[in-house]
């Protein structure tokens, strides 16, 4: 059964946060409330933690997992960023966007699109979240949580420690998820490509 934590939406309790990183540092897969929506994380090198996340999902090899960075400085880590695509995603970050990149040699080959050698890479605007990264001291590798044949996805906690219950370790709940998905920005060629229109206003990228 799923762990089920509640925390204060502006003041997550610190000891709690410590819990939920030291458990995902350990192999624990967590699904978590972003900006955009609920999303399932685990550690950036757990092969373990991918697979259920494929198996939750239903995904293939060509998806294109996030990594959910505290800041630029990790994100520059993990993605190659010319100066030009610098200043675009810096203006539009943190907040509902997820960004296609070049990975660099940093990124696990597991996570990398097997013909275009990217990955996405986001910012969020969450304190939660934010804390949670704070605690890790790393990015955390993560992907929507959208179920298969569904069109929306999942935004509330007890729900998703209902339906999930023997497949995730941790549900952190903090009651104030988003409803929609980011909205996705391609510029692994070096210009903006919307790949898909979500919570993020696409319209500074057209």
């Amino acid at each position: 059964m799923a762990k089920y934590f509640d925390v204060h939406p502006e003041n997550p309790q610190r000891r709690t946060i410590t819990n939920v990183a030291e458990s995902i540092h350990s192999g624990a897969l967590v699904a978590y409330p972003t900006d955009s929506c609920y999303a399932l994380g685990c550690q950036l090198g757990s092969r373990d933690g991918i697979s259920r996340i494929r198996a939750i999902r239903n995904l293939d090899d060509r998806h294109h997992f996030t990594l959910m960075c505290q800041n630029f400085a990790q994100l520059g880590q993990f993605a190659q960023i010319d100066n030009d695509v610098f200043r675009a995603v810096k203006a539009a970050t943190p907040g509902q966007y997820t960004f296609i990149l070049p990975a660099t040699k940093e990124v696990p080959r597991q996570l990398l699109h097997p013909k275009k050698k990217t990955v996405g890479v986001r910012i969020p605007q969450h304190t939660v979240v934010q804390a949670l990264l704070e605690e890790l001291g790393e990015p955390l590798l993560s992907s929507t949580l959208l179920l298969p044949d569904e069109a929306e996805p999942m935004t509330q906690g007890w729900e998703i420690k209902e339906r999930l219950d023997h497949e995730v370790d941790i549900v952190l709940d903090s009651g104030d998820a988003g409803t929609q998905l980011t909205t996705v920005i391609d510029y692994s060629s070096g210009e903006p490509e919307i790949v898909r229109r979500g919570a993020g206003d696409p319209s500074r990228f057209e």
